[in-house]
């Protein structure tokens, strides 16, 4: 008696990114921008002018943006170096969820150039921003208070400068103050 296998056929990485867009109404310029390629290119890649890309780092963002894992992709290929999502980019995508919003939406609500920078952080490629504006403004659209964003702000910084040799043990007394003023500026001023 003869049995059917079942198999999984996975879709093409191109007509799942065409679905992906047509969904959700993204504009392929808008999805471009959040991805860091042209507009040409994300066109090619539907189109399927071009192979659909192998690069990990643009199939990571692509695959971020639609909320779904890079294995999905058949052309994905695992780095050797792992990624590491730190605890702010969990913190992040933990009252992203709470306030049900996609990784679309949440993207729309930042200004298109900071866009690229958002995904990176929320795929574990980067760290949050030094720059407390930029980081105030995630706090912002995420209805976070500016006190529990700058815990996630100064161990970046302290990291940071742990890294590039400042002694902590050595410097308490100053660290402590810098970042006494940081956090009474930032929490009576903005």
């Amino acid at each position: 008696m003869a049995t059917k296998k079942n198999t999984i056929v996975k879709m093409k990485s191109s007509e799942m990114l065409y679905n992906f867009l047509e969904n959700t109404h993204l504009h392929k310029k808008d999805f471009a921008q959040m991805i860091g390629v042209t507009l040409s290119y994300v066109y090619n890649l539907i189109d399927e002018t071009i192979p659909f890309s192998t690069r990990s780092t643009t199939l990571e963002r692509i695959a971020t943006v639609m909320d779904i894992s890079p294995e999905e992709f058949v052309e994905y290929k695992i780095p050797q170096d792992p990624i590491l999502i730190d605890e702010t980019t969990e913190f992040i995508r933990e009252k992203q969820k709470e306030k049900n919003l996609t990784t679309v939406q949440f993207l729309k609500a930042f200004p298109r150039k900071q866009r690229l920078e958002i995904v990176d952080i929320l795929r574990g490629a980067r760290p949050i921003p030094l720059d407390w504006e930029a980081v105030s403004v995630i706090a912002q659209i995420l209805d976070v208070s500016k006190e529990e964003m700058y815990d996630f702000w100064e161990n970046r910084l302290r990291q940071l400068l742990n890294m590039s040799g400042f002694n902590f043990e050595k410097n308490q007394g100053l660290a402590s103050a810098m970042f006494s003023c940081a956090r009474d500026y930032i929490y009576k001023n903005n």
